[in-house]
C-alpha cells in the first residue's frame, strides 16, 4: 500500500525515485546556443572590466603621485645633482665631482655640527623612550579602566601644538631676568642661569622643550603597544608569583619590543632633522639659529644656514646629502641588531 502511493507521488520516473524529480526540477535543460551567446557575453564584460579598473585607479592616484612627485622625488634628485655641482642662482653652473665634499671636510664648523647633532640625538633617544615608557606604564591602569582621559590629554597637547608658538612662549620661559625658570630655581635656593643666552645651557634648554613636545606622541605610541599585550599572559604570570619588576622585564618588554623599536627609530630621525625648536629658540639676537657660539648649531641649523643665510646651495645640498646617508646607515643598523631583541609574535 505504501510502495502504490510513493508510484504514484512521483509518476515517469524508475522505481518512483523522489531524488531524480528534485534534480529534474532543479536542472532544468538548457539552450546549448544561447549558453554560448551568454558565456562569451560574460568573456567580453570581463575583459572590458579587466582593462578600465586598472586604469580608473591609476586615474584616481594620479593627481597624489603628481603632488607627491613635484615637491619630493623632484626635489630629491635635484639636491642628490646639486651635490656634484657648483650651482649660481646668478651665474653658470660648473660641475664640482667630490670638491663639495673636500669643502665640507676641511670647515671645522661642519665637524662641529656633527659632534652636536650626535650628542642632541645620543641624549634626546634613551631620555624620550625611558619617559615615554614611563608614564604610558602610569597610565596604562586608566587605559584599561577607561578612565585617565584627561591626564592623557595633557601629556599629548604639547605635540599638537605649533612648534613656533610654543617656542616663543619658551623663550620668556627661559629669559635669565624674569623668565619662570630661573624664578623656579631661585626659589628652592638653586643659582640662576643662562639658559638660552649660555653656551653651556643653551643646548639642554633646547633639549628641556624638545623632550616637553614631543614625549606626548610617543607616550600614546607605547600605550598603544600596551594595549594589545594579551591579558592571560599578565594574569598567567601574576598567579606564578612575578612581581613588578620581574613581569615587566620577563613579560611586558619583551611584547613590547615592536613597539619600542618603532619609537626609536621615530626618535632618531625626528632628533636628527630636528630644526624648527633650535631655530626659533635661539635665532635672532641670541644667535641667528645657531645659540651662543654656534653651540645649538645642529646639522639641520647649519644646512638652512649655509643655503639662505650665505647662499651656498650647492654645498647645503651636499650636507643634506650627507645627512641622508648617515640617517639610512642608523636605520639599517638599527633593522639589523634589532633581531636580537625584538620579539614578533
Amino acid at each position: 500500500m505504501i510502495l502504490d502511493k510513493t508510484e504514484r507521488r512521483t509518476p515517469g520516473l524508475p522505481n518512483g525515485s523522489p531524488i531524480g524529480s528534485a534534480q529534474e526540477r532543479v536542472s532544468p535543460r538548457v539552450d546549448p546556443a544561447g549558453r554560448a551567446a551568454v558565456l562569451s557575453l560574460d568573456r567580453s564584460e570581463s575583459l572590458v572590466a579587466r582593462i578600465a579598473r586598472p586604469l580608473m585607479g591609476y586615474l584616481l592616484v594620479i593627481p597624489s603621485l603628481a603632488i607627491f612627485g613635484v615637491f619630493f622625488y623632484v626635489p630629491a634628485v635635484m639636491l642628490f645633482v646639486l651635490a656634484f655641482y657648483h650651482w649660481n642662482v646668478f651665474g653658470a653652473t660648473t660641475f664640482r665631482g667630490l670638491g663639495n665634499f673636500a669643502i665640507l671636510f676641511n670647515q671645522p664648523l661642519y665637524w662641529q655640527s656633527l659632534l652636536t647633532t650626535g650628542y642632541f640625538v645620543l641624549v634626546m633617544v634613551p631620555l624620550t623612550l625611558l619617559l615615554a615608557l614611563a608614564l604610558a606604564l602610569l597610565l596604562r591602569e586608566g587605559v584599561r579602566q577607561a578612565r585617565g582621559g584627561f591626564a592623557r590629554s595633557l601629556i599629548f597637547l604639547p605635540h599638537v601644538t605649533p612648534i613656533i608658538a610654543t617656542s616663543i612662549i619658551w623663550v620668556w620661559l627661559f629669559n635669565p631676568q624674569f623668565g619662570l625658570a630661573n624664578f623656579a630655581l631661585s626659589h628652592v635656593g638653586l643659582p640662576r642661569l643662562g639658559w638660552l643666552e649660555d653656551p653651556h645651557w643653551a643646548l639642554p634648554a633646547v633639549m628641556f622643550y624638545t623632550l616637553w613636545h614631543s614625549v606626548g606622541l610617543y607616550t600614546v605610541l607605547f600605550l598603544a603597544g600596551l594595549s594589545v599585550i594579551p591579558e592571560q599572559v599578565v594574569e598567567a604570570a601574576r598567579v606564578d608569583g612575578a612581581r613588578a619588576f620581574t613581569m615587566f622585564r620577563r613579560v611586558i618588554w619583551p611584547l613590547l619590543s615592536p613597539t619600542t623599536f618603532l619609537v626609536m627609530i621615530l626618535i632618531s630621525v625626528n632628533t636628527m632633522q630636528a630644526f624648527s625648536q633650535i631655530f626659533a629658540l635661539t635665532g635672532g639676537a641670541v644667535g641667528r639659529g645657531g645659540g651662543p657660539a654656534y653651540s645649538t648649531s645642529t646639522d639641520a641649523v647649519l644646512i638652512y644656514q649655509t643655503a639662505f643665510t650665505y647662499s651656498h646651495f650647492s654645498l647645503a645640498a651636499t650636507m643634506s646629502l650627507i645627512l641622508f646617508v648617515i640617517l639610512l646607515v642608523i636605520t639599517v643598523i638599527q633593522k639589523r641588531l634589532s633581531s636580537r631583541w625584538v620579539f614578533y609574535r
